[in-house]
Formats: structure tokens, C-alpha cells, sequence
């Protein structure tokens, strides 16, 4: 049998318990859609670890700061429903706006200085909305694990905070980020991009690249690091802007002034109209060579 499309919480909670009833391990894996290689590794691994697997495909208004972007984002549920189809899950959850929202939400998650830095600096509220919708998708599923890809590495260092601060009986899994052969981060916005934007995307990956090889090499500054990997973005191609080249730690996501242990470099740059992140955790040599997700 394929993957079933629900549309209801009610139905969706009626067809998972026959899987709670037998003891069956739920896995869920968080989605706005736009299905790509990378989601397809979210559910090879949910569907590795777990007897039933659900999917989740939810565009959250509350999440975008800017009307237009949340109008760009692209929506391919048929296409999805077949990808979910074709690697083995089992139920599609795809609400409305409606059915996860009837009435504006007046209680939310706090994220407090996790969300001080990186994207949610220049996103102010984003992170609280993005708690506050999985807070919602675990409530409705329940699931017993739950799948998300450190492409968003802020995403799931919050999520795995107020996982533990909450007691929320799951477990949160991080799955390294997926990439195109030459390197670029694969990401649903990735489709906004013209030909010579994807090529001049990859520059986000060598600023990265560049970081990772002078820490592994010995650099302790991180403030050089950032200086050395910003070089990588051309200063005479006018479609690219830097938005943000930040080192941190990996789990409090605040800014390291000494390089003396793993750290997250994280970077969003502005492609055009469109804004891509991406990040690896990068390890000193005498610890191990980096370039992790």
C-alpha cells in the first residue's frame, strides 16, 4: 500500500493507532515540501530506524518574515506524495493553514539566546514560529523519533534544546547535510535559482571550505578565519551579498573569540532574491579534520 495523503489531525491520529497499539516505532520527519535528495535521506533513515514513518508537509506562515518569500516557496505536493511514495512512507500529513491554526496561536515557544545570533538575528521571531509549529507536529503524532537535517543547524540545536528542557519524549535525530556534487548544500529554494545564480551560489560552500582549512590548519582567530573565508565571495558580482559569516559553538550557538575545540561556521548568503545557508562543524587537526555536514 502507498503512502497515504491525511489531511485532518483527527484522521491522522486515527490511522497511527494501530502502529502505537503494536508497540510500533514512529518516526516523523518534518517537512515544508518541495521534496529534494535531501528529505529522501530524512526518510531513508527514519524509515531504517523505524516500523511506521510519517511525513510531514506544512508550509508555516508564521515562519517568513517577508509575504514574498512565503508566496515564492515553492508547493509540489503530487510530486511529493510520490517521492514519500516510492522510499516507503507510510502517511503524508499535509494540514491546512486552518487545520494547524484555527485561531491565531497566543502561546509560543520562548527559544531565548539560541536564537540571539546566525539566522535568527535577521529573522527575529522566525525560530520562536519554528518551535512552535514542530512543538505542535510532535503533539498531533506523537512520534517517537523525529528526523531533521543539520543543513539547519540552528534549527535542530533548538529543536534539541527545548527537546530536553520540555521532557518531550522523543528523540531527535540530525541527519548531515546532502550536497550537489560541486558542493552546494541541496535546499527547496535551490529551484528559485537561474543558471548563473547556481553557479555563483557555490561560494558559499568555498567561503566554508576556506574556514574549515584554516582551522584544521592551526588558526585560533576566528576573526581572521572569517576575514580569510569572506574572500571567497566575489566583491564585483552584484548579485551576491553576505548576510552573515559567523563562528560558534556548536550546541549554544554563541560566538566563540577563541577557536579551541569544534565549531559550527555557519554563513547565509543573498542570491539574487533568494537566501541560502549552509554550515559545517569544523574540528582543529589535532582533534581530527573537519568539514562535517
Amino acid at each position: 500500500m502507498g503512502a497515504e495523503l491525511v489531511e485532518s489531525i483527527g484522521r491522522l491520529r486515527q490511522r497511527l493507532t494501530a502502529a502505537r497499539r503494536s508497540n510500533a516505532t514512529i518516526g516523523l520527519v518534518p517537512t515544508m515540501g518541495a521534496l529534494h535528495a535531501g528529505h529522501v535521506r530524512l526518510i531513508e533513515e527514519a524509515r531504517h530506524d523505524c516500523q511506521a514513518v510519517a511525513v510531514s508537509i506544512f508550509v508555516n506562515p508564521l515562519q517568513f518574515d517577508r509575504e514574498d518569500d512565503l508566496r515564492r516557496y515553492p508547493r509540489t505536493l503530487d510530486e511529493d506524495r510520490l517521492l514519500c511514495d516510492r522510499f516507503g512512507v507510510d502517511v503524508v500529513f499535509a494540514p491546512s493553514v486552518g487545520e494547524m491554526y484555527p485561531v491565531p496561536p497566543e502561546c509560543t515557544i520562548d527559544v531565548g539566546r539560541l536564537a540571539d545570533h546566525l539566522c535568527g538575528k535577521y529573522r527575529p521571531g522566525h525560530f520562536r514560529s519554528v518551535a512552535t509549529v514542530v512543538m505542535k507536529l510532535f503533539g498531533i503524532v506523537q512520534p517517537d523519533r523525529a528526523y531533521f537535517g543539520e543543513k539547519d543547524a540552528q534549527q535542530l540545536a533548538i529543536i534539541r534544546r527545548f527537546v530536553a528542557d520540555l521532557n518531550v519524549p522523543v528523540q531527535i535525530v540530525g541527519v548531515p547535510t546532502v550536497r550537489e556534487p560541486d558542493g552546494l548544500a541541496l535546499s527547496s529554494r535551490n529551484t528559485q535559482l537561474g543558471p548563473a545564480e547556481r553557479q555563483s551560489a557555490i561560494a558559499l560552500f568555498r567561503a566554508l571550505q576556506t574556514a574549515d582549512r584554516q582551522i584544521a590548519g592551526g588558526d585560533t582567530d576566528p576573526e581572521h578565519v572569517k576575514r580569510m573565508a569572506a574572500t571567497e565571495i566575489p566583491r564585483d558580482n552584484p548579485s551576491l551579498r553576505l548576510e552573515y559569516l559567523e563562528i560558534v559553538g556548536p550546541e549554544s550557538l554563541q560566538p566563540v573569540t577563541v577557536i579551541a575545540g569544534p565549531v559550527r561556521v555557519a554563513g547565509a548568503l543573498w542570491v539574487g532574491s533568494t537566501r541560502l545557508i549552509d554550515n559545517v562543524l569544523s574540528v582543529q587537526k589535532a582533534s581530527g579534520l573537519g568539514l562535517k555536514a
